[in-house]
C-alpha cells in the first residue's frame, strides 16, 4: 500500500513524505537530486535516485515498492527563470509528467495526486481566486503546470486513472526538524539572504489600494500543504471521487509588509525594509478561495503568519549550522 513521492527530496516533497509517515502510510521517494537533497528524506524511507523522464526506471520502482499511488511533486519550479529557460521547464514538467503517467500505466498504478500551482491563473481579474477562475498562465512554468493538469484529465478518460491536482499558492515555513526553503527566488529565503548579507529586505511598491499600501498575497504553511496531499491520497485510495483541481491557500491575505515584519521579528533583526518602486504586473491583491478543499478533502490551514515565519527561520538556522 505504498505511495511513491516523486521529488520527495525537495522542500515541499520531503514535507509530503513526512505527512505520509505521520499518517502511518508507507511511502517511498523518487528523486534525481538535481535540486533535492538526500538528507531531506526522513531516515528509513526507501529512496531511488531516478530521473522522472526515464519511464522504464520509474515503472520499475513503482513495481518494486508495490505502489498503489503516486504523489507527483518533482518538477522545475522557477516561474521567473522559466521565461529564459522555457525548454527546461517543458522537458521536466511536461515530458516528465507524461513519463510518470506512462510508468504508472505500465505498473498498473491508478491513483495520482499532482503538484500544480496558482501560477496557472496568471494575473486574475478578481482578487479572490476560485477553481472556476479561468486559467491564464503568464510564464512557461505556469503553462507546464496547466498542461500537466490536462494530461491527467486525458489519461483519466483513456484509462480510468483516478486523480486530482492541488494548486498551491505561496508555500512557506517548515516542520520542526524539516527542510528549509532554499529557492533563490522565493520571498522568505530572499529576506533571510538579505539579512545574512547585512542588507535590508526590499518591498516593491507601497502605494497599492491595500490597508498598508503593499501587495497582499496568500501564504500557506508547508505542513498544511503536505497534509492536503495525504488527505487527497486517502480519498483516492478509498475510491472517493474528487474534483480535478483544488486551491490550497489560507483564504486570507497577508501584505508584503506584514510578512516581512514577521520574518524580521523571527530573525530578531532591527532593520527597516527598503521600499522601491512597483514592479510591472504585480496585482494589488490575490487570495485563494479554499472552500472546495475544506469540503472535499477535510482540509483547512491552521498556522499563523508568525508560526510560518518562525518555523522558516528555525529551519534556516538548522541548515546553516549543519
Amino acid at each position: 500500500m505504498t505511495w511513491v513521492v516523486t521529488g520527495g527530496a525537495g522542500y515541499i516533497g520531503s514535507h509530503v513524505v513526512g505527512a505520509f509517515l505521520e499518517a502511518g502510510m508507507p511511502v517511498a521517494v523518487v528523486d534525481d537530486l538535481s535540486t533535492g537533497r538526500r538528507d531531506f528524506v526522513p531516515e528509513g524511507v526507501p529512496f531511488d535516485t531516478v530521473d522522472i523522464t526515464d519511464t522504464a526506471s520509474v515503472a520499475r520502482v513503482l513495481r518494486a515498492h508495490g505502489a498503489v499511488g503516486v504523489v507527483h511533486v518533482a518538477g522545475y519550479k522557477y516561474a521567473g527563470e522559466s521565461v529564459t529557460r522555457p525548454l527546461v521547464a517543458y522537458r521536466t514538467n511536461v515530458q516528465g509528467t507524461a513519463s510518470v503517467l506512462e510508468a504508472m500505466h505500465e505498473a498498473g498504478v491508478e491513483d495520482v495526486v499532482f503538484s500544480s500551482s496558482a501560477a496557472v491563473y496568471g494575473t486574475p481579474e478578481h482578487d479572490r481566486v476560485t477553481e472556476g477562475t479561468p486559467p491564464a498562465p503568464e510564464s512557461p512554468y505556469g503553462e507546464t503546470k496547466l498542461i500537466g493538469e490536462w494530461m491527467l484529465a486525458d489519461q483519466a478518460r483513456a484509462t480510468g486513472l483516478r486523480y486530482t491536482s492541488l494548486r498551491y499558492f505561496n508555500v512557506v515555513g517548515s516542520a520542526p526538524g524539516g527542510a528549509p526553503d532554499l529557492s533563490p527566488h522565493n520571498l522568505f529565503p530572499l529576506v533571510f539572504s538579505a539579512l545574512e548579507r547585512g542588507d535590508r529586505p526590499r518591498i516593491f511598491g507601497e502605494d497599492y489600494p491595500t490597508p498598508d499600501g503593499t501587495c497582499v498575497r496568500d501564504y500557506v504553511h508547508v505542513v498544511d500543504v503536505a497534509r492536503a496531499h495525504v488527505q487527497a491520497a486517502l480519498a483516492l485510495q478509498t475510491g472517493r471521487r474528487l474534483q480535478p483541481v483544488y486551491n490550497l491557500g489560507s483564504g486570507d491575505g497577508t501584505s508584503v509588509r506584514e510578512i516581512i515584519d514577521a520574518l524580521l521579528d523571527a530573525a530578531g533583526a532591527d532593520v527597516e525594509p527598503e521600499v522601491r518602486e512597483r514592479r510591472a504586473g504585480d496585482p494589488a491583491r490575490i487570495v485563494a478561495d479554499g472552500a472546495s478543499a475544506q469540503q472535499d478533502l477535510r482540509w483547512e490551514p491552521g498556522r499563523s503568519v508568525a508560526q510560518m515565519a518562525q518555523s522558516a527561520w528555525d529551519a534556516r538556522r538548522r541548515f546553516s549550522a549543519a
